[in-house]
């Protein structure tokens, strides 16, 4: 039995219905919302251990919104947040990846899917709230609160460069392709370009090289980029 406490936002009464159903024979429990207000009341009052999020929402405020809403709390910043859409394209994928969605099903969908990107999202969250804060070098990141720092100074980061830098000191002196760091990241079946990850590693450099801790992410030739403390030879 899994236990985890899943938060199912969705107007639609017989989606809701159906992803209940499902989830409960997987072992999970449900709460349901079927808009903002109500859902935020509702991870106020019971912090779950994820969110499915339907991108249309009743109301001026939709998913997206709800979501970069949650990513600014820091008391609610680390719940994972799936989100449910009927948006396939891809800048709609990466609008929503940038406001800190860790990962997408769009409609329809298959049940087996659904569970399946629901327990890959909850391990890629537990294996990065680990109660001791990793350091590399002069750098900490401390999974419990979600702060980054240098030197003791705290470091600014947006939800994505935060997910790929915590994947990166999590699993430091190993290169990694594009897609691995997608699938990683981002989890599989989101269809974005492998190159939205130079993007991502660019914005990040420059976050972290007022810092001195830019060269901490090193691009391997004919890869894809590895991150360590060991310095590269000339």
């Amino acid at each position: 039995m899994h236990n985890e406490l899943i938060l199912i936002v969705e107007d639609e009464p017989a989606i809701s219905e159906m992803i209940v159903m499902t989830l409960e024979m997987a072992g999970f429990e449900c709460l349901q919302a079927a808009d903002i207000p109500e859902a935020h009341q509702q991870v106020v009052d019971h912090r779950p251990a994820l969110i499915l999020l339907d991108w249309m929402l009743p109301g001026q405020k939709s998913g997206i919104d709800f979501c970069r809403m949650l990513k600014k709390d820091e008391l609610l910043s680390e719940i994972p947040v799936i989100m449910l859409t009927a948006k396939s394209e891809e800048d709609n994928k990466v609008f929503g990846l940038d406001a800190g969605v860790d990962d997408y099903i769009t409609k329809p969908f298959s049940t087996r899917e659904l569970v399946s990107r629901i327990k890959a999202v909850l391990r890629r969250s537990n294996a990065l709230s680990a109660d001791k804060p990793i350091e590399v070098g002069n750098l900490s990141l401390d999974a419990k609160s979600q702060r980054v720092t240098a030197d003791s100074k705290t470091v600014e980061l947006g939800p994505t460069e935060y997910r790929l830098l915590a994947f990166f000191m999590s699993h430091p002196e190993r290169a990694y392709t594009r897609a691995q760091l997608l699938d990683q990241v981002w989890g599989s079946n989101v269809y974005i370009e492998d190159r939205t990850i130079d993007v991502h590693i660019r914005r990040l450099r420059k976050l972290l090289q007022p810092y001195d801790c830019d060269t901490l992410i090193q691009t391997v030739r004919g890869t894809g980029y590895r991150f360590s403390n060991i310095m590269q030879p000339e």
